[in-house]
């Protein structure tokens, strides 16, 4: 692994008490991969990342780098940021105003001779399709494009492993799911593993193998995105990722195995549910997410419309069953029905997600 975290936490001082801004974090990286921390604001992932980088000291376990470790909190090993072949890509691209295009990516390579400094630049500056801008100043720059530069330096000492604290944050949406699909590109063209920061779970399944939810300073949940999404740890997992609600169900057993009964019907799935035993009286909660729930005119349950947004090519639409149960459910925008009509629900669950219901946990 390139990048490998053991039970890593980090304690802040604030105002005459200690306060942990992360607990106990571990995660594992590959050699060309791309994982993604993400989490609401004052989770702990940004802080995570400047204990990578060096810029924070940790206070408990140890991080390691291509094989080498440079952190321990047992053993008080430090590794300087500079000594961690490690590149940063902060939110504000920090590029250097009175130096050109060229002169910002080649910043870093002041070890190699002229030609090889320039073939390097040129070589990132085509990588991230500036080759004709080198000459520009970066206040004459685009968000993107001085996004694209920041990203070339960072790349130019061939870094082992890269850092980037939510380097889209300040550009509008558009050209953050541009950029993002651009990054991902990049990075693989490149060979680089990287280790991104961000609030937006779009842009973290866009671009990252790996995804990590942290909470409260936990990583709660370290995996590759699809599992993130259908299969998640925590009821907090369950929450933040997607749109979903949690509707009562029970465990029971069916004619072929274990069956979970709920408000749309009997869900089977042999692979997934959990036994009845799992619960007590087989009483959980299952994860219903907008794709779950599926607009079907035919089916024998019907759903009140009690809100709806329009997203182009689709509706969210809030429902409620007649029992109360709310559902949320992803509709094709051509679909266009009114706040309080009734529509038929179906289910159409591929993973089955049981939780233990709210009032036990």
């Amino acid at each position: 692994m390139l990048l490998s975290l053991d039970q890593v936490g980090l304690r802040y001082r604030q105002r005459g008490s200690s306060v942990d801004a992360v607990r106990e974090a571990s995660l594992s990286l590959a050699k060309g991969d791309i994982g993604v921390l993400i989490g609401p604001s004052g989770c702990g992932k940004t802080s995570l990342l400047r204990a990578i980088a060096g810029l924070e000291r940790i206070s408990a376990g140890r991080i390691r780098v291509a094989g080498e470790p440079v952190a321990d909190a047992e053993t008080g090993v430090h590794r300087a940021p500079e000594a961690r072949r490690v590149g940063m890509v902060f939110q504000d691209f920090a590029l250097f105003p009175h130096l050109s295009v060229r002169a910002n990516v080649a910043f870093g390579l002041a070890n190699l001779g002229a030609t090889d400094q320039a073939q390097r630049v040129e070589q990132m500056l085509s990588l991230v399709g500036l080759e004709a801008l080198g000459k520009r100043m970066p206040h004459q720059l685009s968000g993107g494009q001085q996004q694209r530069v920041a990203l070339a330096r960072a790349l130019a000492p061939a870094p082992a492993l890269l850092l980037l604290d939510e380097p889209f944050s300040s550009l509008d949406v558009d050209l953050r799911e541009e950029l993002s699909q651009e990054l991902r590109a990049i990075l693989k063209a490149e060979g680089s593993t990287a280790l991104f920061v961000t609030h937006d779970q779009a842009e973290a399944f866009a671009i990252g193998d790996r995804v990590g939810v942290m909470h409260q300073g936990r990583l709660v949940q370290w995996d590759e995105a699809y599992t993130v999404y259908h299969r998640p740890a925590t009821r907090f997992v369950a929450r933040f990722i997607g749109h979903g609600v949690f509707a009562p169900a029970t465990l029971e057993a069916g004619p072929e195995g274990p069956q979970l009964r709920t408000p749309l019907g009997v869900l089977r799935d042999t692979t997934e549910c959990p036994l009845p035993g799992a619960y007590p009286e087989g009483r959980c909660e299952v994860l219903l997410r907008a794709d779950d729930v599926v607009h079907d005119d035919h089916a024998p349950v019907q759903a009140c419309i009690e809100r709806k947004v329009f997203r182009g090519a689709e509706f969210l639409y809030t429902l409620r069953l007649p029992d109360g149960t709310q559902l949320v459910a992803s509709v094709p925008s051509h679909h266009d029905h009114h706040v309080g009509e009734w529509i038929g629900v179906r289910a159409q669950v591929d993973h089955v997600v049981t939780f233990a219901p709210a009032s036990a946990v």
